[in-house]
């Protein structure tokens, strides 16, 4: 992967060859990192070494007719003249660095085309980076986190943009915006919901309108294609939310409802709010699902939670796709997941999680 941050001052090639430029284009290099700030002519120099030799990157010399052979290749004509991907992501310290370098992963993995990413903070400089994309051929954008959104919104219209990795979206921001949300996508949140209580007859959800219309949206048709009738209340602070579940735990049936947690910060929120509604849902009997797999080691029945490299390889298909032509606007929900279940809370309910049920989560609470 090729880090760099927003200030960096990459030096555009000079005098490279017609033949150079395509190998430059075959593929990132395996371990460009600083190198690839050097002057074009030890770069070129750097490249026929390894050419010649093979070098510390086990390549082996070719022939003229070999490389026009290599330079044939499908996906090689299809990269000619294409730009390459730049990655803006949160300069974060652990554990959410490892998250961003995980989707990273696999938008590296996904595509031939050349990756560099920039670690970003407040305070970028909008026409350094600008310059630097411009330099580098760069076509497409993925913006990760909330910090990559608001830096991108500086860029040059004519760079397309991606959100990745980010949660919370309004109506407002999804309108002009493509990519993949990091919260769950409902369907199959209803879908394992089903699986493990197969008797769910309702979903009851509590959300502030000004922060999850867009996904209530999304979950009123998953829930009629599961069969399932979906109870929303809207609440637009953290006193009238807390109202509304005491009065919905009390009137709920535990054999045939059970409550969806989106993210919301309204209505979910972690300090106060949320400890409430584990303790009503533990003394109810009602069980209680997630967007948010931390409430499942709280004790939330199961929740669903981003499987990193896989959406980086899906944000990789769409830069593509954006790269080829397609225009497409909206922010989807996220589809590439893992799942947990708290074992505990489970027999707290009565139910009986097999061996091979288990096997279908990824995550277990308690920890063995």
């Amino acid at each position: 992967m090729t880090t760099l941050f927003f200030n960096a001052r990459p030096r555009a090639p000079r005098g490279a060859s017609a033949l150079l430029s395509l190998l430059l284009l075959a593929g990132p290099a395996p371990h460009a990192m600083a190198d690839d700030l050097a002057p074009a002519t030890a770069e070129s120099a750097g490249l026929l070494e390894r050419y010649d030799s093979g070098g510390q990157y086990g390549l082996q010399p070719l022939t003229v007719s070999q490389l026009e052979d290599q330079l044939r290749r499908p996906e090689l004509q299809a990269a000619v003249g294409q730009g390459g991907i730049a990655v803006l992501y949160p300069n974060v310290s652990e554990p959410f660095r490892s998250a961003f370098i995980g989707m990273i992963q696999g938008i590296e993995e996904r595509t031939r085309l050349r990756v560099r990413s920039y670690a970003v903070d407040t305070r970028f400089d909008a026409a350094d980076l600008n310059a630097q994309l411009r330099r580098t051929g760069t076509k497409v954008v993925i913006a990760l986190g909330r910090q990559g959104l608001n830096v991108a919104a500086a860029l040059d219209r004519d760079i397309e943009v991606l959100v990745g990795g980010a949660l919370l979206l309004s109506d407002a921001e999804i309108v002009n915006l493509n990519g993949i949300s990091l919260t769950p996508d409902p369907a199959l949140l209803f879908a394992r919901l089903r699986t493990l209580l197969p008797d769910t007859r309702r979903v009851i959800v509590v959300y502030d309108p000004r922060k999850t219309e867009w996904l209530l949206r999304l979950a009123r048709e998953a829930a009629r294609e599961q069969g399932l009738e979906l109870a929303s209340y809207e609440a637009r602070d953290l006193s009238q939310a807390a109202q509304l579940y005491a009065t919905l735990f009390a009137g709920a049936d535990s054999r045939r409802d059970a409550v969806w947690l989106p993210h919301d910060t309204t209505t979910v929120e972690e300090g106060t709010l949320l400890p409430l509604i584990l303790k009503q849902a533990w003394n109810s009997g009602v069980p209680i699902f997630s967007s948010n797999v931390l409430h499942v080691k709280k004790g939330a029945l199961f929740a669903m939670s981003p499987n990193n490299v896989e959406l980086g390889r899906s944000l990789a298909s769409s830069a593509e796709g954006a790269i080829a032509g397609e225009r497409r606007k909206g922010v989807q929900p996220l589809r590439e997941l893992h799942a947990a279940i708290n074992l505990r809370t489970a027999s707290h309910m009565g139910l009986n999680i097999g061996y091979q049920q288990q096997r279908t989560f990824d995550l277990i609470y308690p920890e063995p």
